[in-house]
């Protein structure tokens, strides 16, 4: 472990992405996903120390989750917590309307036979022990799923000094539900799945809140700020051509914290507005990049990746960028569901 690296550990949703791409001549790929896996995954390109919690086993689709987040550098120490489970599996298929622009599918049904693939299992409260070790000294605390042991290390990261962001993609259980957003320092939502979260003074813990607006960009507020603690609009970073917009709340959340919570809960509490501004606007940048590219994480898998502070231009990607190195080529053939591989 690197001292002078920052520290992310993060629970929720790390599964195989199948994408299935608009070009019927493109193989169908599979890389490490999920809104928890990518942003561990981004964090970890960033140059952080990271360590996704989850219950991954031997199956095909654990073992090809596995290789590539160490490709990133990303820590597997406590990526197969007992009880091992399958490995969640999700398609992603992308479309060019006729009219133009992009879109994309996400599926649980596999593509051969069309039975149920293997579904999010949240961590046991067995693993808090395993993972309190950890803690001390880590920077952030990320989670995108609600359970009971994800809620007891998001309380021990906020008496250590952590970050916690907490990103959910639904409510779930409501008592759970509401102990994350007491417990979250920042909490970032879609405006597709969700309204806004919070009521002014209902966390003390709470000090952003974003919401995504998709095309139209994201806003924010800072319910701390004395100033002025209502919402702020920020647009969308334009690109030219979006081949496929996936993953872009999970590239703005890493880029986000990359900025502002290196140094843990210290430097995030003093941020001014301009600085959590700005912060966003990088996360935005990085998104806006990886809609050049087909996958969550595509960016990432190009001949030059690069996450120099010197961003290229994303309405420019560069033709040395936009060719997929070979060895990233994976037949999703050879991870197939558990009806399938028991035929």
């Amino acid at each position: 472990m690197r001292e002078s690296a920052p520290r992310v550990l993060g629970t929720g949703l790390v599964a195989l992405d199948i994408v299935v791409s608009s070009d019927s001549d493109s193989p169908v790929q599979a890389w490490a996903g999920g809104t928890c896996g990518n942003v561990l995954s981004i964090l970890a390109w960033l140059g952080w120390d990271a360590y996704p919690i989850a219950r991954m086993n031997d199956d095909a689709a654990s073992s090809r989750v596995r290789a590539d987040l160490q490709r990133w550098g990303v820590h597997l120490d406590l990526a197969s917590c007992a009880p091992a489970t399958s490995t969640p599996i999700i398609v992603q298929e992308i479309r060019q309307p006729r009219n133009g622009g992009s879109t994309h599918k996400f599926s649980w049904s596999c593509l051969r036979c069309g039975g149920w693939l293997p579904s999010f299992k949240p961590v046991t409260r067995a693993v808090v022990e395993h993972a309190a070790p950890y803690i001390p000294g880590t920077s952030v605390f990320f989670f995108d799923r609600v359970s009971r042991a994800a809620l007891d290390m998001a309380a021990q990261a906020v008496s250590s000094g952590a970050v916690v962001m907490f990103e959910p993609s639904g409510r779930g259980e409501v008592k759970l539900y509401e102990e994350a957003l007491s417990l979250a320092h920042i909490v970032k939502y879609a405006d597709q799945r969700m309204a806004p979260e919070t009521q002014e003074g209902s966390s003390k813990n709470l000090l952003l809140e974003i919401q995504t607006l998709g095309g139209a960009g994201l806003r924010y507020r800072l319910p701390q700020h004395k100033r002025n603690p209502r919402w702020r609009a920020m647009k969308a970073v334009g690109i030219k051509t979006v081949v496929d917009s996936c993953g872009s709340g999970d590239w703005t959340s890493a880029g986000l914290l990359s900025k502002l919570a290196a140094g843990g809960l210290g430097p995030l509490q003093g941020a001014s507005a301009a600085t959590v501004s700005s912060a966003l606007k990088y996360g935005q940048e990085l998104a806006a990049r990886n809609c050049a590219f087909e996958g969550a994480r595509g960016a990432m898998y190009m001949a030059n990746p690069s996450p120099s502070e010197e961003l290229y231009s994303p309405d420019d990607p560069g033709p040395e960028t936009a060719v997929r190195t070979q060895d990233d080529r994976f037949s999703a053939a050879l991870v197939g569901c558990p009806k399938c591989e028991a035929a």
